[in-house]
């Protein structure tokens, strides 16, 4: 791990969040906004299909394989390997793949104060967001409200707790916000005229269900496209076999390989 890596793994440890600053190149970022919009539409018709469309406005999970892009940005996001490994002390998976646009007045479930994981350890982690700011993140388009140190927190502060003692998470576009999921936490108001673009992956421990089967949805017919980073992350090594021929192979063939805990 190198001195800029350890600084953030050290942030991620201590204050239970820190910012790496434009790490994803201009020209994927505008690729993923223009993605975006038929992402939103696709979820938005699913969610009205299916009576579920109240407080989601602007959310969008489980965006793989909607467009290359999407893939482009898991596999860029392999520079964060070392703070990840860091912080997990070890191996990690994909367990979600997801996105936010904020726009002015646009109501929804992520812009209550809220955690993405309800337990923790004190012995080790279990599970890290990384948010991609598409936009700018300013204080007038709503950048994340994060309440630092709260990684230990059990009890849900009061709203006027969380926002007297909360940070906001500013950067610029093709920055990434990393968190301890434990972080009590909350999407802020938009108060401009333009919109407010995120993607929001987690990552926990390869033996945590993923909230989405990325493995399968990603197909193993594309396997020779992956890398050990993506390999990895896509889950390919902490599978389930699902039979006997598939449980009694040669180790380096097994679906749960060594070293996922």
């Amino acid at each position: 791990m190198n001195m800029i890596d350890a600084q953030h793994h050290t942030a991620l440890a201590t204050a239970g969040w820190t910012v790496l600053p434009r790490l994803i190149r201009s020209a994927l970022l505008d690729t993923l906004v223009e993605a975006l919009g038929p992402s939103l539409a696709l979820r938005d018709e699913i969610r009205r299909r299916n009576g579920v469309l109240e407080n989601s406005a602007g959310t969008l999970h489980h965006l793989l394989m909607d467009d290359p892009c999407y893939v482009e940005l898991l596999a860029e996001l392999a520079a964060l390997e070392p703070i990840f490994k860091g912080y997990f002390e070890g191996n990690f998976i994909l367990n979600s793949y997801g996105g936010v646009i904020n726009e002015r007045d646009s109501r929804s479930y992520v812009q209550n104060v809220h955690r993405d994981i309800r337990f923790g350890s004190d012995t080790r982690r279990f599970m890290v967001n990384a948010l991609v700011m598409l936009d700018d993140f300013t204080l007038e388009n709503g950048a994340t409200h994060i309440l630092p140190h709260s990684q230990n927190i059990q009890q849900q502060p009061t709203d006027e707790q969380f926002y007297a003692q909360a940070a906001r998470a500013t950067g610029e576009r093709g920055s990434v916000l990393l968190f301890d999921s434990r972080m009590w936490h909350a999407t802020g108001r938009n108060t401009t005229d333009a919109p407010r673009r995120a993607l929001t992956l987690t990552f926990t421990s390869p033996f945590f269900k993923p909230q989405l089967d990325y493995a399968r949805l990603f197909g193993y017919r594309h396997l020779d496209r992956c890398n050990a980073w993506m390999r990895q992350v896509l889950g390919f090594n902490a599978r389930v076999p699902e039979s006997l021929d598939e449980f009694y192979v040669p180790v380096e063939q097994r679906f749960y390989q060594r070293g996922q805990d």
